[in-house]
């Protein structure tokens, strides 16, 4: 495990990220590719009178973090851990504090409390359940929570911190980055939001409806600074804001997304075809080849894609297993794409066709055209991607 130096950082009078900067590692929940590391961002608030820790720390970092924290604060005299999800890379470290700091508090919402209690097994007596209604004094620091169920998991809630307009949103607004820069304008406004539409494809997408609703109740906080539990800090809420905005509406563009596998050349030879077509139409195409791309990236191409166009042949009777795990993929993170089409071969038995309507019958994917070649695709065969691109095209309008 790598963690930047012993720096913290201070993003208010008296509030400091204590996190940790992985960059060694490459891989997240056994699935996510991440091609620039991560952190795990963790908070202290220091009050007049009390002291908080907002979010704690992957496995591993427990000493990191109370090092960071005792630049600051005596560890053993923290009076609340604010658990705002009980996800291990953010909660893990919660009962190494509350170890260390005995009259601590877990404070957490109900569902919270029972997460607490089965994952990291700490006591029902160590916890604060709160809601909506709640807030905590630090002593000019005032802690108020905001509930966020189902941003990823059922238990989240929000940490707003008042009087410095700060709000600790835990995953929402997050992306995997563990470069030196902490803030969002540092990184650069382009590159934070190519990173944080990734994150959003692979966490959020599902959950795009409750994200509409938590995204109402934060611009009625109208924050000064957004500070997630993974990637940049926002200085410029609005900027995130707006993005997120766009995509839990689905808000689409005119584009168009071919994820191909070809064994023999067949369906790359189809996928190509219609490729041009659709760039001659003047229709956005992003194109990639499944068994050399992070399947990342085509999670973020479904955000705003209305189109998608699997192109694989058939392989002991179904689709080929590469393409049948992006078609699963589509399925289990919710994509708002509208409409499908399927580009397929065989020679002596077909079925990738039906295994992969099987696999999308169950979303409210549309799928609009087919092209099954018998072989190497004919002249006909490849007219026939012409005319699905025509039926694309009218589909976009």
């Amino acid at each position: 495990m790598a963690d930047t130096p012993m720096g913290t950082i201070s993003i208010a009078p008296n509030v400091y990220w204590v996190g940790v900067k992985d960059h060694s590692r490459k891989l997240f929940d056994g699935l996510i590719s991440l091609s620039h590391g991560t952190s795990y961002n963790a908070y202290l608030v220091v009050g007049s009178e009390k002291t908080a820790v907002i979010d704690t720390t992957n496995p591993g970092f427990e000493q990191v973090l109370d090092d960071k924290i005792s630049q600051h604060a005596d560890i053993t005299k923290i009076d609340y851990v604010i658990m705002n999800h009980a996800e291990p890379d953010h909660a893990n470290a919660a009962k190494y504090v509350l170890e260390k700091a005995k009259g601590a508090m877990l404070v957490t919402t109900a569902k919270g409390k029972e997460f607490a209690l089965a994952e990291h097994g700490i006591p029902g007596d160590r916890v604060m359940v709160v809601d909506e209604g709640s807030s905590i004094d630090l002593g000019g620091k005032t802690l108020k929570f905001i509930d966020a169920p189902w941003l990823h998991w059922p238990e989240t809630m929000f940490t707003y911190l008042e009087e410095d307009g700060i709000l600790f949103p835990c995953d929402f607004f997050g992306s995997h980055i563990a470069y030196g820069q902490f803030y969002a304008d540092e990184f650069g406004y382009e590159n934070t939001l190519d990173l944080a539409k990734l994150y959003f494809a692979e966490i959020m997408m599902p959950f795009r409806t409750q994200g509409k609703k938590a995204l109402e109740k934060v611009r009625a906080l109208n924050p000064r600074i957004i500070a997630p539990s993974h990637g940049v800090i926002h200085r410029d809420p609005k900027f995130i804001m707006d993005a997120y905005a766009d995509w839990t509406d689905a808000k689409m563009k005119r584009k168009v997304l071919i994820a191909y596998v070809s064994m023999w050349g067949s369906s790359k030879k189809m996928a190509d075809v219609l490729h041009e077509a659709l760039v001659k139409k003047g229709i956005e195409v992003q194109i990639y080849d499944l068994t050399a791309t992070d399947v990342g990236l085509v999670a973020k191409e479904l955000v705003d894609t209305p189109v998608l166009v699997i192109a694989a042949p058939t392989v002991l009777a179904g689709v080929h297993p590469v393409a049948a795990y992006a078609a699963l993929l589509v399925k289990a993170l919710r994509a708002p794409t509208k409409y499908a089409a399927v580009l397929t071969s065989h020679l002596w038995s077909g079925g990738a066709v039906k295994q992969l309507s099987e696999i999308l019958g169950t979303t409210k994917i549309e799928i609009i055209g087919v092209v099954d070649a018998k072989g190497a695709p004919r002249k006909e065969d490849l007219d026939a991607v012409l005319v699905l691109a025509d039926t694309i095209e009218k589909k976009l309008e």
